[in-house]
């Protein structure tokens, strides 16, 4: 750039300095952060984090989630052979009965698991075809196992080691062979005897041979009539424990609500208090404001954890725990609201002679009745979601339920089970919310 080029009255210098800031502000930010996102990759120790992930075990879990398994089981010990839904007692199969992929003779048995995938339990031994590889020949003996597998080289699905035999050619087949037994997985889609116990009448009937049974005057209980038996059956269902989720989703919801109003109650004259134009005393507002910010300013779980300690366990502790937290919050919002209002409005109720508390009713209220309750509204929404997680800790509710669900891994299917009826509170918690709104604020 040249003298020439320079408007008049314009100092060069000034010019080129303007551009190597704006240069240095655009080279300089984009490399601030790129530093920011490098330091916070090893301070986090993400390289670390990713060498320990097991993606293959998500994968499993998932699919624990969503489908469940049928074990074919050989006691290489004591002799028998068992076959049950997910391992459960409660839900085995009678002494020479099997489903029809599974073939028995005596304690041996052939399992076909479909799309050629074969295995044959002889004795000690077992024999699994696997297409385009071969037939993997496996014999539990009194120190671990002896495996004889195709020529070439071994698959990945295959961990062969001298004390246990497992392979999984794909992610629904499973065979493992120890000393002691001989089991076979076979996955199929679906939570197993979601709607009632294995031994129950009523598995494995249709929906209209249940509405058959319901209008039906023969009564299985003579106490109690079909449709009674049968929703008896289903709440009581001992793998599933559909009653027991059901009282739990009501102590979750019962948290959120008793929590939000208490402190929607205590919250609301506490405002008026903390409004400057209600409260001239500064002594009292200050006050005040520091009781909202010490409320909210210790976290719910934090809270939950001080009350759990001091009053047990149990849905009171988790409904204290919101209702100290949202008077904090709801308290400063809405003291806010208040210093918003018009007085235009208020001197008109002064003007009718009204007494003060009147003023309040017709003049101040209803001009903060929509923030009122859209927040209040919002955080029951909220809170649904946060009395869960403080279940979780101890309090109850569906959270605690979530966690023992999710101490062992095999019942994921359990997990989800809860977590889709969360999910679904927590949508008709949102559309009640919304309904209430209309109603409330736009009168519709």
């Amino acid at each position: 750039m040249t003298d020439a080029t320079i408007q008049p009255g314009i100092d060069p210098q000034t010019v080129f300095s303007q551009i190597r800031r704006r240069t240095a502000f655009t080279v300089g930010l984009p490399l601030l952060i790129l530093t920011y996102l490098l330091y916070t990759w090893f301070a986090f120790g993400v390289p670390d984090l990713l060498e320990r992930a097991q993606p293959e075990r998500a994968v499993i879990l998932a699919t624990d989630a969503v489908a469940h398994k049928v074990h074919v089981t050989k006691d290489l010990r004591r002799g028998g052979l068992e076959i049950a839904v997910e391992g459960e007692r409660t839900a085995t199969y009678e002494q020479g009965t099997a489903p029809d992929w599974v073939k028995l003779d005596g304690e041996n048995a052939v399992v076909d698991l479909g799309e050629g995938y074969l295995i044959e339990i002889d004795g000690k031994t077992m024999r699994f075809t696997v297409p385009d590889y071969g037939i993997i020949k496996v014999t539990g003996t009194k120190t671990g196992v002896e495996t004889l597998l195709p020529s070439g080289p071994v698959p990945d699905w295959v961990k062969d080691d001298p004390r246990k035999f497992d392979a999984r050619p794909t992610l629904d087949r499973r065979v493992q062979v120890t000393k002691t037994k001989i089991e076979v997985h076979n996955y199929f889609g679906g939570w197993e005897n979601f709607w009632f116990p294995f031994r129950s009448q009523l598995h494995g009937m249709s929906m209209s041979q249940l509405w058959a049974l319901a209008t039906s005057s023969d009564r299985i209980d003579p106490e109690s009539s079909n449709l009674s038996f049968i929703f008896n059956e289903f709440l009581t269902n001992p793998d599933w424990q559909h009653k027991a989720v059901f009282i739990a989703l009501f102590e979750t919801i019962m948290m959120a609500v008793l929590g939000t109003l208490t402190a929607a109650l205590v919250g609301l004259p506490l405002a008026f208090l903390a409004a400057r134009n209600f409260t001239p005393s500064f002594v009292i507002r200050f006050g005040v404001r520091r009781v909202f910010d010490f409320l909210r300013g210790i976290d719910m779980l934090i809270w939950s954890l001080i009350f759990i300690r001091a009053f047990g366990l149990g849905p009171l502790t988790g409904a204290l725990a919101i209702a100290f937290t949202d008077t904090g919050t709801l308290g400063k919002l809405f003291s806010e609201a208040l210093e918003n209002i018009d007085n235009k409005q208020v001197e008109g109720v002064r003007a009718t002679g009204a007494n003060q508390l009147q003023r309040y009713r017709f003049g101040v209220i209803p001009q903060i009745l929509p923030v009122f309750v859209s927040q209040v509204l919002y955080y029951l929404e909220s809170n649904t979601r946060s009395a869960t997680v403080i279940g979780a800790l101890g309090a109850g509710g569906i959270g605690l339920m979530l966690v023992e669900t999710m101490r062992t891994s095999r019942d994921w299917e359990n997990t989800s089970y809860i977590i889709i009826m969360t999910i679904l509170v927590v949508i008709a918690m949102d559309q009640a919310s919304s309904w209430l709104r209309r109603k409330l604020i736009e009168g519709k």
